[in-house]
């Protein structure tokens, strides 16, 4: 007889190798065909909502790693919380409005952009977006993401802009919006405001001036000590371009300040404590120069210097912004060009002590604009101011340097900063509210609460203006006649109304009259005639608007959000604007918990670049490996460090992957006859190692279930992993081997039992890591009745199961049963190298243990915990090797088994030959075969 028919082998057409990049896009395909997404939101129905807000990517470009890693964090969030008893809907979106697509389309040369209108160019801008929406919303279903892909949130659609609208009104209405003369970042090179999140600073190269400025009016204080001809203010800068507009020099009441006399003669004053610092750049002998008088920086109020370049005067004012970190203790003001000099200028003049305003000798394209410079641009400038301070005298030292400088980060052009009129938020006004919103909001990593209220406390007000005309329209009337700007609630009302209706575009396609409501009057004059402004609102007013417009507008959605999770950079940009929005016009932060994810990074932990040739992209990724690879490399790593990405990790990976899906496959292979429903074993009808697996899978789904809650992924994949390498591969499917395939029925069915369990809920507990491959160990299975075979996410995650646990005494029976394996399977290992055996299942191994220990192994099959044929227990001496590290001490003895071997099972028993009907087998495998028969 051919006894391996009689053996119950694995089969299974699920595949060892993936396969993904070729597999996954028709699993793909399956996915939105059966309409996934929306069953499971209807199956969820009535359950308890989360809300995961996603934060809007640029409608610029195809995504990168960075963009791959924030969406399927989202995904695996969203798809945990629907198994797990919740409804998690997921809304993407876009952010659509702005300067890169302006950019864009200026840069087509089909494009002839003085030949279309305003509105026709907007058109222009929005096909470009909707394209890119399009190709981005593919390539992030290619990574498994599932969602409301056919109906997202995009900032440009009417309904999201006349929400816009409304929370700019109540905004407005409750006094937080402004107009102002203020300095702002400025990009010349794109000719608008910048926001503090649309900066980015790199290094540059500056040359750094020491400049003189002749004392012209002392107020009769400075005469007595030095020469007055020979007397200067000195002041540092490292704009040189921005001299021109300087109108005062500031120093420090509370500081000491020198009068210098240097060995040539001439006097300066600066700080005592700067100035050898200062002579050593001008080169200078300090030991050789003489202080002449030390004066507190109030002796110099409203003294004046003569400017080195233009026939006026510099006033000395006295601001506390002055520190001794560099320069000279006087500071060169200029109103137009800087934050603390405009406040300090302008306190000055509220104060009726001078008269300075605020003049901007540079215009929006960089072009300076004052009598001497006039047509220059400012880069060009500073060498133009260089070259004449120094030919007139007045530049006592000049050094350069390299420091760090802020760049627009659409454009990557240095910025400049300049005194515009523009439309503020009043970030003053609710900055406190904000900063203690922060205190009821949960944070991950922790340190996000510290950042966040840090960049709220300290920045300035929030221009909110912007000179472009491809994003929402700022939405204000003034009156024709007398110029007084109108935003009441019956007017943002209409406009909102308006765009619902017809999109912004028609603010550019009516005149101003048409779009008022009907009967407005000017509050001011009484006129009825009105202009608009020109301006758009600040990209990051957009986003900033999605609690709004997305939240509040679906029913099916809630606000505040339960998470916002984005990368690091989002505290300067969607976090806080969302949080600024949302504190101003409702009162309450927009999200319950923010969770920051880090950048992605080489191999070597260095920033990507496509020029270093370092770069990695999901594409490729996919290309190689697949989707699922990819989602598992985020699951991989904790993501609120820098995640880090190669060729190499993902080939490191990728062996880990193919470990979880091998260990899937063998199980599904060994369950190729098993019907959940009619095979079933009952817990308490397992047997012991059986409900021991399922105890170690019980622990394993506490782990997981525990992590997921924290989010924390990568405890979950490395849970998962151990689980199949050492609890299954390394443990209980290596025993359970003989007895599936040679066993009898009961105790086949019995570990089939726990395998299936073990299959099913593994299968779960993966399903939203793996997308991919945890739907294709779900249609590879036979589910029980219980069970929704259409996709595993219809099924909850596995919770902790009383049934499989088991009590303490019973857990210790078994760790002390897997030590002693360890100790046997070293024993077995050290004779295997000795060459004493090729097999285990040749051997017989024999224990020497105590008294205790042989009563308490007894009745254990040994045999079959070991894998050997035969293990004998005996209390008297040994000759073996020592196991005193094991739970149960022992003398351990390894021979070559002299009992013959049977043929079915390959175990060696000293029975075999017995059975008459099989005399070749052992009387396991004859009884199970004649059951067979």
């Amino acid at each position: 007889m051919d006894y391996n028919q009689t053996v119950h082998l694995p089969q299974t057409d699920f595949p060892m190798r993936a396969g993904l990049p070729r597999r996954e896009p028709e699993m793909l395909q399956a996915m939105y065909d059966h309409d996934l997404y929306h069953k499971l939101m209807k199956k969820n129905e009535g359950k308890p909502l989360f809300v995961l807000h996603d934060g809007p990517p640029y409608a610029n470009g195809n995504i990168h790693i960075g963009t791959a890693l924030n969406k399927i964090l989202k995904d695996i969030i969203v798809k945990h919380r629907n198994m797990t008893g919740w409804c998690a809907p997921y809304v993407p979106g876009w952010d659509t409005h702005g300067l890169p697509i302006e950019s864009a389309i200026l840069k087509n040369k089909k494009i002839k952009r003085d030949e279309l209108t305003t509105a026709q160019f907007r058109e222009k801008c929005k096909e470009y977006a909707l394209d890119f929406v399009d190709k981005q919303r593919e390539q992030f279903k290619r990574l498994g993401v599932l969602g409301e892909w056919d109906d997202p949130y995009l900032t440009l659609k009417p309904a999201f802009e006349a929400k816009q609208v409304e929370i700019f009104g109540k905004m407005a209405e409750k006094g937080f919006i402004f107009k102002g003369m203020k300095p702002v970042y400025w990009c010349p090179n794109d000719q608008t405001a910048l926001a503090e999140a649309e900066i980015e600073y790199a290094d540059d190269p500056c040359t750094t001036l020491f400049v003189k400025f002749p004392v012209r009016d002392d107020k009769g204080r400075l005469a007595q000590y030095a020469d007055l001809s020979r007397t200067y203010f000195v002041i540092w800068t490292t704009t040189p371009w921005t001299i021109p507009g300087n109108m005062a020099i500031c120093v420090n009441a509370d500081f000491d300040y020198v009068l210098l006399q240097a060995p040539n003669g001439e006097v300066y004053i600066l700080a005592r404590d700067l100035a050898e610092r200062v002579c050593k750049a001008a080169g200078i002998d300090y030991a050789a120069c003489r202080v002449l008088a030390t004066l507190k920086g109030s002796a110099f109020e409203l003294m004046a210097a003569k400017h080195p370049l233009f026939d006026r005067e510099s006033v000395l004012l006295c601001g506390e912004h002055v520190t001794l970190d560099a320069g000279t203790g006087c500071v060169h003001t200029a109103p137009g060009f800087g934050a603390d000099d405009f406040n300090i200028c302008r306190a000055y003049d509220k104060a009726g002590k001078t008269n300075i305003g605020v003049p901007v000798p540079v215009n929006a394209r960089g072009v300076m604009t004052d009598e001497r410079y006039n047509g220059q641009f400012y880069a060009k400038g500073n060498d133009l101011v260089v070259e004449d301070l120094d030919a007139e005298g007045f530049l006592l030292a000049k050094e350069n340097i390299t420091h760090s400088y802020p760049h627009c980060w659409r454009c990557k052009h240095p910025i400049i900063y300049r005194a515009t009129e523009q439309w503020f938020c009043s970030v003053d006004a609710i900055k406190d509210a904000a900063v203690k919103a922060c205190d009821g909001i949960q944070w991950k990593p922790d340190w996000g609460k510290d950042r966040m209220t840090g960049m709220i406390t300290e920045r300035n007000d929030w221009c909110i203006s912007r000179q472009r005309v491809w994003g929402v329209p700022i939405p204000i009337f003034y009156c024709a006649k007398c110029g007084k700007d109108i935003v009441t609630p019956e007017t943002i009302r209409r406009v909102s109304d308006l765009f619902r209706a017809h999109g912004s575009n028609i603010w550019f396609d009516k005149t101003a009259d048409e779009l008022v409501p009907e009967g407005l009057v000017c509050p001011e004059c009484g006129h009825t005639h009105f202009t608009k402004e020109s301006d758009i609102m600040d990209v990051w007013f957009d986003s900033g608007s999605t609690h709004a417009a997305v939240l509040d507008e679906r029913p099916y959605l809630h606000f505040p959000a339960d998470v916002y999770l984005e990368g690091g950079d989002q505290y300067r940009g969607w976090f806080q604007s969302s949080m600024l929005t949302s504190i101003a016009a409702k009162g309450v932060a927009p999200y319950k918990q923010i969770i920051t994810h880090g950048w992605t990074v080489d191999g070597e932990g260095k920033a990507m670049h496509k020029s270093l040739g370092n770069a990695v992209g999901p594409e490729e990724v996919i290309k190689d490996y697949g989707a699922d690879m990819l989602r598992l490399w985020v699951a991989s790593a904790d993501y609120t460090q820098d995640m880090r990405i190669s060729g190499d990790i993902m080939k490191q990976l990728s062996q880990a992957y193919l470990k979880i899906r091998n260990t899937a496959r063998y199980m599904l292979g060994n369950l190729c006859d098993f019907d959940p429903d009619a095979d079933l074993v009952a817990a308490e009808h397992l047997m012991g190692l059986d409900r021991y697996a399922l105890h170690l899978f019980n622990q394993l789904v506490k782990t997981v279930r525990a992590a997921y809650d924290r989010y924390e992924f990568h405890a979950v994949y490395r849970a998962v992993y151990n689980f199949c390498v050492v609890d299954l591969s390394n443990f209980y499917l290596d025993i359970i081997k003989d007895r599936l395939y040679c066993g009898d029925e009961a105790a086949r069915r019995s570990a089939q039992t726990a395998l299936y369990v073990i299959l099913d809920g593994m299968t779960r507990l993966i399903a939203p890591i793996l997308a991919f491959t945890s739907d294709e160990i779900w249609h590879a299975m036979r589910h029980g009745s219980d069970a929704d075979a259409e996709s595993v996410l219809f099924n909850d995650m596995p919770g902790d199961n009383a049934a499989f646990a088991l009590a303490g005494a019973d857990q210790e029976r078994w760790e002390k049963l897997v030590s002693l394996r360890d100790a046997v399977n070293k024993a077995l290992e050290n004779a295997r190298t000795a060459g004493v055996f090729k097999k285990a299942q040749d051997t017989e191994v024999t224990l020497s243990v105590s008294e205790q220990d042989a009563a308490f192994l007894a009745g254990a099959d040994l045999a079959a915990l070991c894998i050997v044929s035969s293990v004998i227990v005996t209390t008297g001496s040994l000759e073996g090797e020592r196991a005193d590290e094991c739970r149960i001490p022992c003398t351990i003895a390894v021979r070559l088994s002299d009992a013959p071997k049977c043929p079915r099972c390959w175990n060696h028993n000293e029975h075999v030959g017995e059975d008459p009907e099989h005399p070749d087998l052992c009387p396991r495998c004859a009884g199970v075969v004649r059951g067979q028969g």
